[in-house]
């Protein structure tokens, strides 16, 4: 199993994260975005969002998840679109909500005899879905969205923030990733751009622990020739060694791109962990730019990007005007073959702003 491939550099103390974290404490989301982003979010329905609300990932046999809809639910707000926003969060609620208490199962499978047959939350989902809710509870002075944003910004810390070792972790989700040895994470869970706006709902120490030591593992938690962070990582509860799990794919790809999305987007743009990413994209060795890198062999895919991780490869590289991430045309959701790769293009415009 390999080990981080940079080790003393980056293991950095709490009171340096924090300082990184100043970006975190932005008041709420500012007016709707322009015309441009609302006609491209009216194009993202059409495709992939259904009558009753849910959002269908089509590369994926036609199935939802909580973390589309709390996409869905944040491109709504800042398009100004209210029925759409309505729309999404009633089949949320009624369909997606776990019973005893306010996080939502991840998944609804829409041609399986029990389409929810996994009671399981994404932590992701939840804290896009609680965000939204928050900023769209001040934009349209809807108490009742900033009521329940609250309740499950207090689920989140209640059933989804660990202890392990010396750091205050995210599950990925309630249950099934506590192994007696550690804990298993997920580093693009940490949507780092959302925590201030759940700290103001919940106030709680709490979340400056979580998004402070979430900055020290991702530099930490680097692996391979170039560095990248993982899609996902086994974190060691005695010695707090980070290591690849052997039962995902070891590689930096679809999960992962969002880590420099994240941080990107909350003003932390001078992390390793997005420099390293910038680099891998912006690598002058390669033909075009790649989907994924395996970690342990050092190798690409051999296909290239889609239009949604060029979006953003251009956010994360906006610096380095030269290699493939500059030779690509801005894309549109109108290039994205599918739900992901359009969901990211249209999260990397909201982040852009």
């Amino acid at each position: 199993m390999p080990t981080p491939s940079q080790p003393s550099p980056w293991r950095l103390s709490r009171r340096s994260a924090l300082a990184g974290l100043a970006a975190l404490a932005a008041g709420p989301a500012s007016a709707a975005a322009p015309a441009a982003f609302r006609a491209e979010w009216f194009q993202f329905q059409t495709r992939f969002l259904l009558p009753e609300g849910r959002i269908a990932d089509t590369g994926n046999a036609g199935v939802s998840h909580s973390e589309g809809q709390g996409w869905g639910l944040l491109f709504a707000l800042h398009a100004d679109d209210r029925p759409g926003f309505e729309r999404m969060l009633g089949w949320t609620r009624r369909v997606l909500r776990r019973p005893g208490d306010n996080l939502h199962s991840w998944r609804f499978k829409p041609d399986a005899p029990v389409p929810v047959d996994d009671p399981n939350n994404a932590t992701d989902g939840d804290v896009c879905i609680a965000w939204a809710l928050l900023e769209a509870g001040a934009r349209w002075d809807m108490p009742e969205y900033s009521e329940l944003g609250t309740a499950i910004a207090r689920d989140i810390l209640r059933l989804l923030v660990r202890r392990v070792g010396s750091y205050s972790v995210l599950l990925p989700g309630a249950w099934g990733f506590e192994p007696a040895e550690g804990a298993v994470l997920n580093p693009s869970y940490y949507v780092f751009p959302a925590f201030a706006a759940l700290a103001r709902a919940v106030p709680d120490p709490a979340w400056v622990r979580v998004a402070a030591d979430g900055l020290v593992l991702l530099r930490n938690c680097r692996f391979g020739r170039w560095g990248l962070p993982p899609d996902w990582v086994t974190l060691g509860r005695a010695d707090g060694r980070l290591t690849l799990p052997g039962n995902w794919p070891p590689r930096f790809s679809y999960d992962a791109v969002r880590v420099p999305l994240y941080l990107a987007w909350a003003g932390l743009g001078n992390e390793p962990a997005l420099e390293a990413v910038r680099n891998f994209w912006t690598d002058p060795a390669h033909r075009f730019m790649p989907a994924w890198a395996d970690l342990m062999t050092d190798s690409i895919s051999p296909y290239p990007a889609s239009p949604g991780l060029t979006a953003v490869a251009r956010l994360a590289g906006a610096q380095r005007p030269t290699g493939p991430v500059a030779q690509r045309a801005e894309p549109s959701v109108a290039d994205a073959p599918d739900y992901y790769s359009a969901a990211l293009l249209l999260l990397a415009r909201l982040a852009r702003r």
